[in-house]
């Protein structure tokens, strides 16, 4: 039997299995990988299936080293026998359990299944006492603190389901969705070194249950915690890896696994958005608006992720793109988080502040957790000139991911505003922590150092190289490492990377007053180097130019061949920058 094939069995009887347990979310994910897989030719053919857009040229122009339809590379797969089920017996009853379940009337299918002594019935009586305390707390939350207050309510629950889901577990009776259930516990409570290790078993148990590792993922912190997990080796744990490398900002790392997973689930729509987003941390916005237009081409009604696309837009200030984004996911589902996202960005782009902050606190309300509208209300805030609402937006922010470099970023801006730099530096090294490689977080630090308070030169010269080296787009590194050197009376390094921003300039097509203002300091410099032949190609180029830049440069000239032509040194106007 081939892998593919293999792989679609395990699904088909996962996705029965985990809605069976109103794992729906789990279910779902496993689905969209069930069709993801590529299918057989000799069975589908382009007139009688919806995979035919896998000939598409921008679909195959981002699946890069043509990649074979074998399992992840460097996998040695392990198959996991499937549980057999337990409820011949008892069937009636957890079909009455499971409709009050779908009814969202989780005590009364708690109370059907009171002596049910199956692992099946177990679980999802477990299950939705869970999800009732859940439902509890979030109403405790709304009638003591308001939607987006903070508050001290929990899930009254979570006491009793930790006892006997750790009797379970002792005594062996446990399935891996109790092992799930009970990581779940143990995680809300705080034990955070005991959910791993149950979760661990959960997954290695049965390795399809998404939703059980997604909660792994929350757990891992650092690399340390990812590598000291005893993992079993199977092609789930590959989706895994791919999306924890993600979150912990190796963007490279894990778009290299998606990559590799295409080779086996070529049409699937989730790695499809997956790459798209590793991309987008890497600031190749270009390729991400290209994959996320093919995306909704195929998935006309898909809202996860779209807010990632929405800052693409966003970001490149694409007002017609980004007007017809907002109005498709209102069409499809106006409140969604996702939706409130995309709509608060287009009125933030329409310079409406107080609007988009409207429709990030809706976001809010319908998710408290919801970080994007967390850090995007923050930015708000700032443009709004309301550096306290700010502030406190980002801290949620940075309470529900403390790996989040946007936040930390937008509390260094806070706090900049309020002409408060020591505070300000320690934010904006905590974002450089989390994302290295981006420019403008580099740059912002500089100019920290730079403040009249700091006024740390040396230290804003080491943040202007990282940001050189990290592919500075809007062309500040460079111009501002000649200024600072040259006021530090450093010549030398200041005409290098005079230079070098010239012939950025020069590359990219662009005038303005740092290219004049290259040209005249690199034409004294060398005059005063006295290498002459140098000094005039600049010179000659400021001749271009009508003003003062014109005459001094006639001024060099002169004095130039002056000095060249051996008589007596006379005053000539020298230009000091």
């Amino acid at each position: 039997m081939s892998s593919k094939e293999s792989c679609r069995i395990e699904l088909r009887t996962a996705i029965r299995q985990l809605s069976d347990r109103c794992l729906y979310s789990a279910s779902k994910w496993a689905a969209e990988q069930l069709v993801g897989i590529e299918q057989d030719p000799a069975k589908f053919t382009p007139s009688n299936t919806r995979f035919q857009r896998g000939s598409s040229s921008i679909r195959r122009r981002f699946r890069t080293n043509e990649i074979t339809s074998t399992p992840p590379t460097g996998v040695a797969y392990v198959s996991t026998p499937v549980m057999e089920e337990d409820e011949a017996i008892h069937g009636d009853f957890y079909l009455l359990a499971k409709s009050y379940f779908d009814c969202r009337e989780y005590r009364r299918a708690a109370h059907v299944l009171r002596d049910q002594t199956g692992k099946k019935s177990v679980f999802l009586r477990c299950y939705a006492l869970y999800l009732a305390g859940e439902k509890r707390k979030e109403e405790e939350m709304i009638e003591l603190e308001g939607p987006l207050g903070k508050s001290d309510a929990v899930n009254r629950e979570l006491v009793s389901l930790e006892r006997e889901l750790a009797t379970l577990c002792k005594n062996n009776t446990i399935d891996p969705f109790g092992l799930y259930l009970y990581g779940l516990v143990l995680k809300e409570k705080g034990n955070e070194n005991l959910a791993r290790k149950v979760l661990v078993e959960s997954v290695n148990s049965y390795p399809w249950n998404w939703s059980a590792w997604s909660e792994l993922q929350s757990l891992c912190s650092t690399v340390d915690i990812l590598n000291g997990l005893n993992l079993s080796n199977h092609w789930m744990k590959e989706f895994f890896l791919a999306s924890i490398y993600q979150e912990l900002r190796m963007h490279n790392e894990s778009l290299s696994k998606y990559e590799n997973l295409q080779g086996m689930f070529t049409f699937s729509n989730y790695i499809q958005a997956q790459i798209a987003k590793a991309r987008y941390s890497l600031r190749e916005f270009e390729q991400v608006e290209v994959i996320f237009e093919d995306l909704l081409r195929n998935d006309p009604y898909r809202v996860e992720d779209m807010d990632t696309y929405s800052n693409v837009l966003y970001t490149k200030e694409c007002f017609s793109a980004l007007s017809y984004l907002a109005h498709r996911v209102i069409m499809t589902d106006k409140y969604r988080p996702e939706s409130c996202c995309i709509i608060g960005n287009y009125y933030s782009l329409k310079g409406q502040h107080e609007k988009s902050v409207v429709y990030f606190r809706r976001a809010l309300k319908l998710n408290k957790n919801y970080l994007s509208a967390w850090t995007l209300m923050g930015h708000e805030y700032v443009e709004m000139k309301n550096t306290p609402a700010a502030v406190d937006a980002y801290r949620r922010a940075v309470d529900i991911n403390p790996r989040d470099y946007r936040a930390w970023y937008g509390l260094g801006q806070a706090y900049e505003m309020m002409g408060m730099p020591h505070y300000a530096l320690h934010y904006f090294r905590k974002s450089v922590f989390f994302q290295p490689i981006d420019s403008r977080l580099w740059i912002a630090m500089a100019q920290c150092y730079e403040s009249e308070q700091l006024h740390m030169l040396e230290e804003a010269i080491k943040c202007y190289k990282r940001a050189a080296n990290c592919n500075d787009t809007e062309a500040i590194a460079l111009h501002r490492l000649a200024m600072l050197h040259r006021e530090l009376d450093q010549p030398e390094e200041a005409a290098f990377y005079y230079k070098k921003d010239l012939e950025r300039m020069e590359a990219e097509e662009r005038e303005g007053p740092n290219l004049v203002e290259a040209l005249m300091f690199l034409a004294t410099h060398y005059k005063t180097q006295k290498k002459f032949e140098e000094a005039e190609v600049y010179c000659t180029r400021l001749l271009d130019y009508t003003g003062p830049e014109r005459e001094t440069a006639k001024s060099l000239l002169r004095g130039m061949r002056i000095a060249q032509s051996g008589f007596p040194s006379m005053d000539v106007e020298h230009f000091h920058p």
